[in-house]
């Protein structure tokens, strides 16, 4: 009676449902999944509360990319509100198989900056995902700047040292964009974000995983 089960739900945070394989994943050298993704997403939305910065989950960000039809994604879309926001973030998944949930081997960002109405990508693999990161690009881009937005590779973007860190490195660089952003720092359009993600991610990388396990067994303690 006292056996628990990798599948057994441990936190409930807004729309994510964390189980206890989760912290398997967060304690060894693992990929990460969808819900560990989504899960710091969402908590990074309510450190970062302005109504201009949207961090898209996993799996909406997936449906965008392959939705097959242009009606169904044009109903789909119009709730985002999209238009009114001035920073996006969307992770990118190199799954091709839209029947197969949680595919795919390797995580990339794609962030979206309206003030340079430009997305760019950073892939911590030299541009392994820079197909299914275009494809995104192109199927959001209209409901995001009238489909005249440019895009971009960030060619200085940090890159991971192992096989399985592609998670952690793109919940690493949402985290210090959105800091970037919430300073309120006078901003570079050349410069932007770039310099502070090349010097502060890789040192955060190497114990995010650990923060995000201590916020999790936190988060288990308070809702008891």
């Amino acid at each position: 009676m006292g056996n628990t089960s990798g599948d057994d739900k441990i936190l409930r945070f807004d729309d994510v449902v964390l189980r206890r394989s989760d912290l398997d994943i967060l304690n060894g050298p693992n990929f990460l999944n969808d819900r560990v993704i989504e899960f710091y997403l969402s908590f990074l939305s309510t450190v970062h509360t302005s109504p201009t910065i949207s961090l898209i989950p996993p799996s909406i960000a997936f449906w965008i990319s392959n939705c097959p039809d242009t009606e169904s994604l044009k109903d789909f879309m119009k709730p985002l509100g999209l238009h009114d926001k001035d920073l996006l973030i969307f992770p990118v998944n190199d799954n091709l198989d839209v029947e197969l949930a949680e595919g795919g081997l390797h995580w990339s960002l794609l962030v979206y900056y309206r003030e340079a109405n430009s997305f760019f990508h950073h892939d911590s693999l030299m541009g392994m995902n820079s197909r299914n990161a275009k494809q995104l690009f192109k199927a959001v881009s209209p409901f995001v700047s009238n489909g005249d937005a440019a895009y971009r590779e960030c060619i200085d973007t940090p890159l991971q040292k192992n096989g399985y860190d592609c998670g952690v490195f793109v919940l690493a660089i949402a985290r210090v964009i959105c800091q970037w952003f919430s300073s309120g720092a006078v901003k570079n359009r050349d410069e932007l974000w770039f310099t502070v993600v090349k010097e502060t991610v890789p040192d955060l990388v190497n114990h995010l995983r650990e923060e995000i396990l201590g916020l999790i067994k936190s988060l288990m303690s308070e809702s008891k």
